[in-house]
């Protein structure tokens, strides 16, 4: 396990492709449980281990998850996700070249939880939420295309929902239009950089996840790499 940061009121660590952060009815085990136990022996603590689950990241996603080692860093880390005073910026690596290469996307997202699904919908009704997602392009491959996207809303299935809708899914989503699956299972979607103010010292907090083998791939072989 990546352990990107940890203080005595949080812990921020690298998810893994196929890990799931809070337990299912799958019955695997998941990521909070394996960061508990990594702290316990790290720290040598006696009894049960005090982890709060503050946000998510969909299993096939990869990334940066945050997690609350005490009440009150769970409590205020709840309310910031809440009023989205939480900056999150993904890496996607995406089918075509996107045109325009960077812009705004705005739709209203529907969920289907039958078959755990996100539909576009560009007008609203009683059972959309409006989503909105800045992205831009950070380097072009034959194939694919390498994206930086802001997330200005925090809806399920977001980023993958509005990409695939203008034509540009993220590589491996076979659920939202990839051609093909990835060799691991997983999707190309990094939860690559987080910033916030500690819930608790007020100290700001800056931290990323590498990108993957086959994101540095395209940027050190793009002809075309955005600064």
């Amino acid at each position: 396990m990546e352990v990107l940061y940890e203080d005595n009121h949080i812990i921020i660590v690298n998810k893994e492709v196929g890990e799931i952060v809070q337990g299912d009815k799958t019955g695997d085990e998941p990521l909070s449980e394996t960061v508990k136990e990594w702290i316990k022996t790290r720290h040598d603590k006696p009894g049960n281990v005090f982890l709060g689950v503050v946000h998510r990241l969909d299993r096939p996603v990869s990334g940066v998850v945050v997690f609350a080692k005490t009440s009150k860093a769970l409590t205020r880390l709840n309310e910031m996700f809440r009023k989205g005073e939480v900056h999150k910026i993904y890496w996607a690596l995406v089918a075509g070249k996107p045109e325009p290469p960077e812009g705004l996307l705005t739709n209203y997202l529907r969920t289907v939880e039958r078959n755990n699904k996100t539909y576009i919908s560009d007008v609203p009704t009683s059972d959309t939420k409006e989503a909105r997602l800045i992205y831009h392009t950070i380097a072009c491959g034959d194939n694919y295309s390498l994206l930086e996207i802001e997330l200005l809303t925090g809806r399920k299935h977001q980023i993958r929902a509005q990409l695939s809708a203008i034509g540009h899914p993220i590589k491996g989503d076979l659920k939202y239009g990839a051609k093909r699956s990835n060799k691991d299972a997983g999707i190309s979607l990094v939860a690559k950089n987080i910033k916030f103010v500690h819930p608790v010292s007020g100290k700001h907090i800056d931290v990323s996840a590498p990108a993957t083998s086959e994101m540095q791939k395209i940027i050190d072989e793009s002809s075309y790499v955005s600064e």
